[in-house]
């Protein structure tokens, strides 16, 4: 150009990454159907994953009773170990279909067998803990890495922008963990149970692996791979199959390493594992110990359970008493206390888990020591959740008993609070008396007189007692009434022959030792269940 100038035109627009994309791998041929196979293998395999994650929760809250400690180790645990399972995938990419089927492999025989595993280590080895941590971090990586190898893959069938692929892969993706989400609780728990399941699932996932890398993927894979994805893939099938087979017995093995005594009934039911056992040897009067156990912790022992249920009912049922009110106890033993005065006109029973209150009508030594009590006529029972129930309630009641699991897990802590109380202080009609169980004033003083000051809180006058029941110790109850005048702790006049509970013992139960004087602590609320971190951090001593 003359004097040197520079033909000048439009700058160029600007390229970011994805836009403009080229590659010089052609689209396979029907690479729709391939393309809808990884995607498809993506779904299943989120899917997997998400019941694994599920699995060791559940695990936990059962094992230990810590729902949101277990939440909370294995999903940060396993959070951080995808990110470093992405990172150690990068080296893989080039033999993403070998490196792929290889790691669904491993996750179904870790993910398969981990229930299994845990238990194992939780009954034999007392190893749960540092057990759990390693299982979620090795599930975590070799999580993570499925995704890489899976764009990988997509991109071979047809090139995207990286943005598109991302956006097909974690939409697959996060459907998936969906469809885990509902089946773990709603299909594999109830129809195969935790450790069946697992199983279930690690074959699943072994076939979605396989079936994508066998079939799309199948050029891509030299002898020597084949050779040892049909080795793995045999040694997978049988390690899983002989723990199908195995299972059951397994599981009573495994259960009976926790209790001293022999296992005579044993069900997980949607809510909580229920055990039952039963001892013969001499104990004092009695040769037969039966003992109900609900996720491990001991709920009576027929030795010496009318020490605690005489104790719980009997003070309450000073004054009027045609309704009455019974939250939990789904047992039946605090019921028969209260059916034996004629008086009563009703007993409305809520009882949360339906398992409970079949187990205490169909067992028949259970049955004798509850003397019937669920087939009483005046009896009604309902199977739901007491906080939810008392938010609705419009019934108005003489008594109410509440008879409720140890708050010592983050579902029962709720029951245990200044809210829980004020919804049981709407339901009491004029007169009317609360008792509550409140856990061992020795072994767990806080927990114990945190549960009385949310009592007091919500607007109640308390009669703090306790006694001793071998089984447990000593135990802790609150009497309390609506205002400000607490109701006498005292047998009603016309109260029936007792075999422990005397009006000497009831008076004397409401003297605390120096050393177990009331404390000084904070009440318990839905936000700040205080109650929940004492039991937790008191019980762990002992």
């Amino acid at each position: 150009m003359p004097g040197g100038e520079q033909a000048v035109g439009p700058a160029p627009e600007p390229t970011y990454p994805g836009e403009g994309v080229t590659t010089d791998v052609p689209a396979r041929p029907g690479w729709r159907p391939a393309r809808a196979a990884v995607l498809l293998a993506v779904f299943v395999c989120a899917a997997c994953g998400l019941v694994y994650e599920l699995a060791l929760v559940a695990l936990g809250s059962y094992l230990i009773g810590d729902a949101v400690g277990q939440a909370s180790i294995v999903l940060g645990v396993m959070v951080f170990a995808m990110g470093v399972g992405a990172l150690v995938a990068k080296p893989l990419q080039s033999r993403a279909a070998a490196a792929f089927a290889a790691i669904e492999l491993a996750l179904a025989l870790l993910g398969g067998l981990s229930v299994l595993g845990l238990y194992a280590a939780f009954a034999w080895l007392d190893l749960y803990g540092p057990a759990l941590v390693g299982t979620a971090f090795v599930l975590g990586l070799l999580i993570g890495a499925e995704i890489p190898l899976l764009m990988v893959l997509l991109q071979r069938i047809r090139a995207q922008s990286a943005g598109d692929a991302v956006a097909d892969l974690f939409a697959a993706d996060y459907v998936g963990a969906l469809l885990g989400g509902l089946a773990f609780p709603f299909l594999l728990m109830p129809v195969f149970g935790q450790l069946k399941g697992a199983l279930v699932v690690g074959a699943v996932n072994a076939v979605a692996g396989l079936a994508l890398v066998c079939t799309v993927f199948r050029a891509d894979l030299g002898r020597r791979a084949r050779l040892a994805l049909g080795a793995g893939s045999v040694v997978v099938a049988l390690c899983l199959g002989y723990a199908w087979i195995t299972a059951a017995d397994f599981e009573v093995t495994a259960r009976q390493q926790l209790y001293r005594d022999p296992v005579v009934h044993a069900e997980r039911s949607r809510y909580q594992e229920i055990v039952l056992t039963r001892s013969v040897r001499e104990i004092g009067h009695s040769d037969t110990d039966l003992r109900l156990f609900l996720n491990g912790d001991l709920q009576f022992s027929s030795v010496d359970e009318y020490r605690y249920h005489e104790s719980l009912v009997h003070p309450a049922m000073r004054g009027p008493r045609g309704e009455v009110l019974l939250l939990g106890a789904g047992d039946g033993l605090a019921l028969r206390e209260i059916l034996k005065y004629p008086d009563v006109r009703r007993v409305t029973l809520v009882d949360l888990d339906p398992a409970v209150v079949r187990l205490a009508t169909s067992e028949p030594q259970l049955r004798e020591l509850n003397h019937h009590s669920l087939a009483d006529p005046r009896v009604r029972v309902l199977n739901l959740d007491a906080f939810g129930w008392l938010r609705t309630a419009t019934e108005r009641f003489d008594v109410v008993i509440a008879d409720l699991p140890d708050p010592d897990e983050t579902a029962t802590a709720k029951l245990y609070t200044i809210e829980f109380y004020a919804l049981v202080r709407s339901v009491l009609g004029e007169g009317g008396r609360l008792v509550v169980q409140s856990g061992s004033p020795y072994f767990a003083p806080r927990a114990y007189w945190s549960i009385e000051r949310s009592v007091r809180e919500a607007g109640f006058a308390t009669v703090p007692y306790h006694v001793d029941v071998p089984s447990f110790g000593d135990w802790g109850f609150v009497l309390a009434a609506p205002g400000v005048s607490a109701p006498p702790l005292e047998l009603p006049a016309d109260a029936p022959p007792l075999r422990f509970l005397t009006p000497p013992v009831l008076a004397a139960a409401a003297s605390f030792p120096a050393d177990r004087a009331r404390l000084d602590v904070p009440a318990s609320t839905l936000l700040q269940p205080r109650v929940l971190e004492y039991a937790r951090a008191e019980w762990r001593g002992y």
